[in-house]
């Protein structure tokens, strides 16, 4: 176990994000130094200042920096331990200039990568996800290259997107299903769903941890791993009603992505992959490359798919 007094001091890029804001909040509790690096520290958004106060609040050091700006950049790094990014889509690429600064900096004993996903070397899917993963691929073999320690985290689906909609990935953010619900191919593909907070909570616990030093760290909580199928035999069971099942089958998955503006054209792809391929659960976990969270932290509770759904109700 980890002393508080020898927990790595963290800074978090991205931490205003969906699973950013979360890390950071996991790592303040967890007892780290936490810093964030901060476009504008008084931003217009009631909402986002409304979430910085909750930063400092829970002793959380905004720094003023750019990820397009080398210099601040390389300011920020040279203050921590650990590195964890949790840029969103569109900047993935640009954390390239990440890996840069760390290496400037010299003093970076960790970096995390915004993976946050499936595991982008054991998946088959189609654009614009497949870019997406191309581009995550290219930073781990620039990670390995420049030699920086790290651990890439392998969530796989977030809660908070998938079930809310009880796995309709053409319904994402209607909440649960009045009368129907589309299944997209046979349904029969295992997938794995973890709370936010739960991501957050073990990500925050590998940090510091020897055993995911340049491992993938995967969360498959035994829980929450479930065909489409299963998951909405749960709400069936807990709404106390049957749905109708809508099927759209591969063809005609790969015909929506095509049609399909951002973000949901990233969702289709992302789905053609967990809901019809079951990239997420059908491989083992070998020791030479990975570890899974939930082995290593039992003393953790995880949140389980039922107990989420019960919140739906």
């Amino acid at each position: 176990m980890v002393l508080d007094k020898e927990r790595s001091r963290v800074l978090v890029i991205g931490g205003t994000g969906h699973i950013g804001k979360r890390i950071v909040a996991a790592s303040a509790r967890r007892g780290h130094s936490t810093s964030v690096l901060i476009r504008d520290v008084a931003p217009s958004d009631p909402a986002k200042m409304q979430l910085l106060k909750s930063f400092i609040d829970s002793g959380v050091a905004l720094i003023k920096g750019d990820l397009f700006d080398h210099g601040s950049l390389v300011n920020a790094i040279k203050g921590v331990d650990v590195v964890v990014s949790a840029v969103g889509p569109r900047q993935l690429v640009e954390q390239s200039r990440i890996v840069m600064a760390i290496k400037e900096a010299g003093n970076v004993k960790r970096f995390l990568p915004s993976e946050f996903g499936s595991d982008v070397e054991r998946v088959h899917t189609v654009d614009p996800a497949a870019t997406l993963y191309a581009g995550k691929l290219s930073l781990r073999r620039l990670i390995e290259a420049e030699g920086i320690p790290h651990t890439y985290v392998c969530c796989n689906g977030f809660a908070e997107t998938y079930l809310p909609s009880i796995g309709d990935v053409t319904a994402v953010g209607a909440g649960p299903p009045s009368d129907k619900i589309t299944v997209l191919g046979d349904g029969d593909a295992k997938a794995v769903f973890v709370v936010e907070e739960d991501i957050a909570t073990y990500t925050v616990r590998a940090v510091d941890d020897p055993r995911t030093l340049n491992k993938i760290l995967y969360m498959r909580p035994p829980a929450n791993i479930v065909s489409h199928n299963e998951l909405i035999s749960m709400w069936e069971r807990k709404a106390g009603r049957t749905f109708q099942i809508v099927r759209i089958p591969e063809a005609g998955l790969l015909k929506l992505i095509k049609e399909a503006a951002f973000p949901l054209n990233i969702l289709l792809s992302l789905a053609l992959s967990i809901f019809i391929g079951g990239d997420q659960a059908n491989f083992e976990i070998e020791p030479s490359f990975g570890v899974e969270a939930t082995e290593l932290y039992p003393d953790l509770k995880y949140t389980t798919i039922d107990e989420y759904l019960d919140r739906l109700l």
